[in-house]
């Protein structure tokens, strides 16, 4: 199917790209069914487009917080198993959506919702947002060049 995206203009979907997400996002709840859209020239992607099929001015940027040096340890519901249909914790994935601060500081810039990650189930391709009241994220200083002395 051909769909009309604001930032992409006309994409060909197939079947297998979409993700659904039952239960809609977080502010978004009747935007569910969403793709994965990457400008491919740029070399290996370090964030991606979460582009709505249902909002064509709807798309989020979304990375993996290891790529930010986080780690999530995430406990699921049964309910929450049972929307994903996920039988193998190794298929799902974590990811976090970026947002852009609108304040005047000099420090604005582009941050990661730590408190409401996504996580989709790479097999049957159903996500959600879990909305975390406390943000427990392992954190990996791995930049860090030497030791200070």
């Amino acid at each position: 199917m051909k769909v009309e995206t604001f930032l992409f203009g006309s994409v060909e979907v197939k079947p297998e790209q979409i993700i659904e997400f039952p239960n809609g996002l977080l502010s978004f709840e009747d935007n569910k069914r969403f793709m994965l859209i990457h400008e491919s020239e740029t070399g290996e992607p370090v964030s991606f487009t979460l582009q709505s099929l249902d909002d064509p001015h709807l798309a989020l940027q979304i990375m993996d917080p290891a790529a930010l040096g986080f780690t999530y340890e995430l406990a699921l519901s049964d309910a929450e198993t049972s929307l994903l249909k996920l039988d193998d914790p190794a298929d799902a994935v974590v990811v976090l959506v970026l947002y852009k601060q609108e304040e005047v500081k000099a420090s604005a810039g582009i941050s990661a919702n730590l408190r409401a990650p996504l996580i989709i189930n790479t097999k049957t391709r159903l996500g959600l947002q879990k909305l975390l009241e406390r943000v427990r994220p392992n954190v990996v200083l791995s930049n860090l060049s030497s030791v200070a002395g």
